[in-house]
């Protein structure tokens, strides 16, 4: 079990108290260079190998330094050491695709269905299938990505004007499978050709929810009451393969997946309007999807290629958080 945040840092403080007042005797006797050859630790890797043939979409991270990943090939659910990047697959997955994820402060994880039309909550420590929810049946689905508010999980479906909520009732109880609604978008969200609702957060002042429309490079707020959808304005700027979204404080970090980027968003605090501040890119991209933040990191995994095979081998990437 790692050692807790706090003591960590207790220890480093008094680590670093003992250095200071051990290193000029040190340094007496050991000569000016002694300094330069302390061992210091490793940092965490920035890249994180991930099963052959595992087709990442989703990630999430919580308070410790685990990332979670869900297959597009099988539902599998991957668990990663930020540490050292090692992992092992906690969950083998119903054969249907896991996309987005969330991890609740109970060790539960919330999985998208993609193609299989559900939700699923899972054991965060074990991947044992803590409830599932049928979203969509007989029509075309795509649910595809998650976000956990204060009393609902909800989810955005990509072939579907709506969004699917999943109310937690108190201490965070799961409800039954009758008790999921279907909210439908209204407003200025049209639905259009192609892939449509995709990444989804909360705003800034946690009254509304977001969403990016692939298809038409939009961000819309989302009112959870009604699901009245306003276009956020950005200024006449767009979002071009706009994915997985991150809120971080009044940031918004939106994955432009074809692009190979990250846009960086300044938001108001109700999510009306915004600003593209920036664009994050690295070289180990290789179509990222979505993406989860620990520490000054931002950590996102890599879809492509367009073509797999059961031997190609995937990656996530972790790049330094503005």
């Amino acid at each position: 079990m790692p050692i807790p945040r706090h003591r960590l840092v207790a220890c480093a403080a008094v680590l670093g108290l003992t250095a200071t007042l051990w290193l000029p005797a040190a340094a007496a006797l050991a000569g000016p260079d002694a300094a330069a050859h302390r061992e210091r630790p490793a940092p965490f890797p920035t890249t994180i190998a991930l099963p052959d043939g595992f087709r990442p979409e989703g990630i999430a991270i919580g308070a410790l330094p685990y990332a979670y990943f869900g297959s597009l090939a099988d539902g599998a659910i991957y668990r990663a050491n930020l540490v050292t990047g090692q992992g092992r697959v906690i969950s083998p997955g119903p054969g249907t695709p896991s996309l987005g994820l969330a991890l609740d402060d109970r060790g539960r994880l919330f999985v998208a269905g993609g193609t299989g039309g559900d939700a699923r909550v899972i054991s965060a420590t074990n991947g044992e299938v803590l409830a599932s929810y049928p979203l969509a049946t007989g029509e075309a689905t795509f649910v595809n990505d998650v976000i956990l508010t204060r009393d609902a999980a909800w989810f955005t479906d990509s072939f579907q004007p709506v969004l699917y909520r999943v109310p937690l009732g108190r201490h965070g109880r799961l409800p039954a499978p009758d008790e999921v609604a279907t909210v439908p978008l209204t407003g200025d969200f049209t639905q259009t050709q192609g892939q449509n609702a995709n990444g989804i957060e909360r705003t800034p002042d946690g009254t509304g929810l977001l969403v990016i429309q692939t298809s038409t490079q939009r961000l819309f707020r989302v009112d959870p009451a009604t699901g009245a959808t306003t276009e956020v304005d950005l200024a006449g700027q767009s979002l071009p393969a706009g994915d997985g979204l991150l809120l971080h404080g009044r940031t918004l970090y939106v994955v432009q997946n074809l692009l190979n980027q990250v846009s960086v968003v300044k938001l108001d605090r109700a999510g009306t309007r915004g600003t593209v501040i920036t664009q994050l890119s690295d070289p180990g991209f290789d179509l990222p999807t979505t993406v989860a933040a620990f520490g000054g990191r931002l950590y996102l995994p890599n879809f492509g290629p367009f073509q797999p095979t059961p031997d190609t081998p995937y990656t996530a990437v972790a790049i330094r958080r503005p």
